[in-house]
């Protein structure tokens, strides 16, 4: 831990000296650090915003650095023993009823929108999505509760920010590359506002899956060393939302993402308006309700649990039912449909995923049944 003298004295640094600092600190010394922070930017504290807005800068840098050190000397921040045998097989109405208690009708939005992030915990079956509806619908709503259910180490939401201080945000310095490390693998990538276009530009090979790592470089500016060339190496794929009353996509980059318009039906906005009068009269004993529900502490320890797995491949064998299933119901085919067939057979996987202690499994590797074709099917 860091007295406020020590503290004071780090959020003025210059971003070369900052970045060396912490780099000769230890996984232990960089949490310290943290948690200094954190309890120096408490309201209580009145600190002005400013000031808080430099220690939040110095925040974001020393937990890309805490990340990094713990990816490099492979510290698992975050596992712990969870009984399995406590997961029964769970269907598609009843993930449904428990998004629910917070969600109100939206069914397929809801159920697409966590199987997207789900989608997270795999290898390279990542999914991208896009709510496109106008302002107060819920676009933004939907996955922000689904994002509560799942490991807040592993959700990244972003407001609107240039690509500067998005890579700043989210990288850590590497000696041997000279350049900033971001690493999305297994990570829920979400833009509540639309996000930068040379970001989105940055960022679509990763969201195509054309490259695992791709190396960008940006340009910097500060007091000292005027404008620096920096590169920018980002590795992995995440699943993306993106909720944004405008997001602009070419016809390229639609066949990309699931396209989602949340539900505007009267019956939606008035069960909608009634939820918010409930949490709103009494937000203590409203979240106090909803963090004692079984079913839904049970489904967030499942999502946890899947993520230790480490799960890779998600194989299909009845290939033949999918394509007697999909050409029962579609008579006469349109080139989208080639499309269409590609996210059935990814929720197919995803809800194998869903019920890994339930499937077949070798290694790394589980196999979809028959269950899971029919319920992706029913989406």
């Amino acid at each position: 831990m860091l007295n406020n003298k020590q503290l004071e004295y780090l959020i003025v640094l210059e971003e070369p000296r900052l970045i060396e600092y912490l780099q000769n600190r230890s996984y232990e010394e960089l949490c310290g650090i943290m948690e200094s922070i954190k309890a120096t930017i408490l309201p209580t504290n009145g600190l002005s915003g400013e000031k808080r807005e430099k220690y939040l800068t110095t925040l974001s840098y020393v937990e890309a650095q805490k990340n990094a050190v713990a990816q490099k000397d492979g510290v698992n921040t975050d596992i712990e023993f969870i009984d399995t045998s406590k997961f029964s097989s769970m269907s598609s109405s009843k993930l449904t009823e428990i998004l629910g208690l917070t969600i109100k009708r939206d069914e397929v939005n809801k159920l697409i929108t966590f199987m997207t992030c789900l989608s997270a915990f795999t290898e390279d079956a990542q999914l991208n999505m896009s709510f496109n509806a106008p302002s107060s619908s819920g676009k933004s709503y939907i996955p922000i509760e689904v994002a509560t259910l799942f490991p807040q180490t592993d959700v990244i939401e972003v407001g609107y920010c240039s690509p500067t201080a998005f890579f700043h945000s989210y990288g850590a310095f590497d000696k041997e590359k000279q350049g900033y490390i971001v690493d999305l693998s297994r990570k829920i990538l979400i833009f509540l506002d639309q996000p930068h276009q040379q970001l989105l530009a940055h960022l679509r090979p990763i969201l195509s899956h054309d490259k695992k790592e791709i190396v960008i470089k940006i340009t910097d500016k500060s007091q000292k060393f005027g404008l620096k060339t920096k590169n920018i190496y980002v590795i992995g794929f995440p699943s993306v939302v993106f909720c944004t009353a405008g997001l602009k996509i070419d016809e390229q980059e639609a066949t990309r993402l699931l396209l989602l318009s949340p539900e505007i039906s009267q019956e939606k906005i008035r069960d909608a308006v009634m939820e918010k009068v409930e949490r709103e009269s009494n937000k203590n004993l409203y979240y106090a309700t909803l963090n004692e529900n079984p079913d839904r502490n049970l489904l967030k320890l499942r999502i946890k649990a899947i993520k230790q797995e480490a799960i890779s491949y998600v194989v299909v064998r009845n290939q033949e039912l999918i394509k007697n299933m999909f050409f029962e119901r579609v008579k006469k085919l349109k080139p989208k449909h080639q499309r269409d067939i590609g996210r059935i057979i990814s929720l197919t996987k995803l809800f194998a995923l869903l019920n890994l202690w339930h499937r077949e499994r070798d290694s790394d590797t589980i196999f979809v049944n028959e269950e899971d074709i029919k319920e992706a099917f029913s989406i």
